[in-house]
This record gives C-alpha cells, structure tokens and sequence, in this order.
C-alpha cells in the first residue's frame, strides 16, 4: 500500500484535537485510490460469494433472512478490513519520517491518537455503507429496526480494530504491513466465529478474541444473541479497545522521542 504523505507548515494544538490536522488526514484518505478500491470492492464480493448461493433469501436466523445475516457479518469484516488499514497507514507515515516531524508540534499523543483512530472509522462507514446497500439490493431481509441498529453496531464496534491497525503500525514494518494485517484478519475473523459460528470447545475459545466481541453485538439486533452473551461482548470489545489504544499512544511517545 502506497500513499502520499502531505506536510503542512505546523499541526496546531494545544495538548488537544487540531481541526487543520484532521482535515489533512481525511483529504489523504480520500486520495488513496488503492485503500478507496480495496475498501469498497472486497466485501460486496464476500457478500455475494457467501450470503446470495442457493436458497439463503429464503432461510432465516432469528428475524433476518439468511442473506441478510451474512450481510451484517461482512460489512462488519469490511470495517475490519477499512479501519484497521486507516490505522495501519501510521507505518507509512513512519517509514518517510512524518512522526518524526510531529515532535515539532504541540500535538499531544492521544489527540494524535484519537485522530488517527476517527479517520479510521470514516473509511469503515464508507464500508459499512456499500455492503449494506448491496444487500439492499439483492434480496437482504432485516426488519426495519435491524436495519438501522445492525448498520450502527457494525461501524461502531469497528473501533477496536481501527486501535488495532494504528497499535500494529507502529509494530510491524512499512514495506509489508497489509500483507501481515490482511490475512491476520481473515484468521481473526475465523477463530472469532464471524465468517462460520463457532460451535463446542472452540466457542469458549473464540470468546477471548475481539472478532467475536464485535460480530456478536452487531448481529444482536437480528435476535440471534442471549444478553448474557451480549455482555460478554460489550466487555471484550471495551476491553481490546483500550489495549489498542493505550499501546498506540505508549508507541507513539516511544517514536516521536528518538533522535
């Protein structure tokens, strides 16, 4: 993944959110092509693969069609894809020596943080949206509250993993860092029971695992989910957000200090 890193005269901000910077960031965002294609293309495909063969328009879980399910758990998998991608472009940034240049400013760590983590969450909406409105269009059955809530859940559970690509950012190399996250995700999509349910021993498992704690609140509206389980969720989502977060804002002190 490619992108162009802008660099304005000074980031203004008094130990607080800077409105120039997070424009920057979101007019950037828009400017890459490939993360824009990657964003919009990948999930209506999973959609199609997975939730319109056969006779899913007709088969129901709880009070959504079968299509309509799957519909959920992809734009949820394409907010992970979207947001953890926008946190991610923070290695690029390192690579060409952009946090470097962020010592020269005010900015504080968690305004820098928060920033990188709501441009992040622009690009899942736009994620979110596309699949919701494929779905839409090719047979999708919720009722009209599920419409609403599930298409909520599934952007703003993606959080965790806009956290998480901006922790990871920090971790893993520029040259290769979607190639690490993007099958990372797919395997955390699978062992958290988003792309197939988990089932015996392997449910108690997924339940540690933040894909299960954000799949799970997001298909909730459908009526699939037992609010014991519900908490659980909650719990886990809050929980690995706050890992992220806090481990991007101890990373970004760590970059910004050397040399």
């Amino acid at each position: 993944m490619t992108t162009t890193v802008d660099r304005p005269r000074s980031v203004p901000a008094h130990g607080g959110f800077s409105l120039l910077f997070l424009g920057l960031e979101l007019r950037r965002l828009l400017r890459n092509r490939r993360t824009l294609v990657f964003t919009l293309v990948i999930p209506p495909v999973f959609f199609a693969v997975f939730g319109l063969s056969g006779d899913l328009r007709t088969e129901t879980v709880g009070s959504a069609n079968v299509t309509g399910y799957v519909m959920v758990s992809m734009a949820l998998y394409g907010a992970m894809l979207a947001t953890t991608s926008g946190g991610a472009m923070v290695s690029i940034e390192r690579g060409v020596g952009w946090t470097r240049q962020l010592r020269l400013t005010p900015l504080d760590p968690v305004a820098y943080v928060a920033t990188k983590i709501l441009v992040a969450m622009a690009l899942g909406l736009v994620s979110v949206t596309t699949v919701f409105v494929v779905g839409a269009l090719t047979g999708a059955h919720l009722t009209a509250t599920a419409w609403v809530t599930c298409f909520v859940l599934a952007w703003l559970t993606s959080v965790v993993f806009a956290a998480f690509g901006l922790f990871m950012g920090y971790v893993l190399p520029s040259e290769n860092v979607m190639q690490i996250l993007g099958p990372g995700l797919a395997l955390l999509a699978f062992a958290g029971g988003l792309f197939v349910p988990a089932s015996g021993w392997f449910a108690d498992v997924a339940r540690v695992v933040p894909t299960w704690g954000v799949a799970t609140i997001a298909r909730a509206p459908i009526g699939d989910v037992t609010a014991a389980n519900l908490g659980e969720a909650i719990v886990n989502v809050v929980v690995w957000t706050a890992v992220f977060v806090l481990g991007a804002r101890v990373m970004f002190r760590r970059d910004t200090a050397r040399g």
